[in-house]
């Protein structure tokens, strides 16, 4: 393991818990398996770098930007970041805060589409009072 690696995986540990209102609305949904019951983690180290959650199996990484995306250095301190995930076969979907506050749903449903087809989750028809189950 590298020094690089070492060091990121202590500093995900901190980052657990000091983690954005916006990444903590995302986590509430994200832990109990709303994404379509796969497993997702928080704050995962990959390499040097530390996804704000990630789901291993089918390498989807979630970034949740706040303010601090907004200028040069972070965008191209970003624009490297994705490109070492991409080479290493992660897939990044990208949302900004006012997404997570404003449109959870919408982020969800992101994240569904972003995923493999096998690990989608299957969409039933709610349960309707005035009709029988099957």
């Amino acid at each position: 393991m590298r020094d690089s690696e070492r060091k990121s995986i202590k500093y995900a540990k901190t980052l657990r818990q000091s983690m954005t209102d916006a990444e903590i609305v995302l986590w509430s949904r994200l832990r109990m398996r709303a994404a379509g019951g796969v497993r997702f983690r928080r704050q995962h180290p990959i390499g040097p770098y530390i996804a704000d959650f990630a789901c291993v199996m089918p390498r989807l990484v979630i970034e949740v930007d706040g303010d601090t995306h907004s200028t040069d250095a972070e965008l191209e301190h970003d624009r490297k970041r994705e490109h070492y995930l991409k080479l290493r076969g992660w897939r990044v979907f990208r949302v900004t805060n006012e997404d997570v506050y404003k449109r959870l749903d919408i982020v969800l449903e992101g994240i569904f589409l972003h995923m493999p087809p096998s690990r989608r989750p299957v969409r039933r028809p709610p349960l309707r009072p005035d009709v029988p189950p099957p």
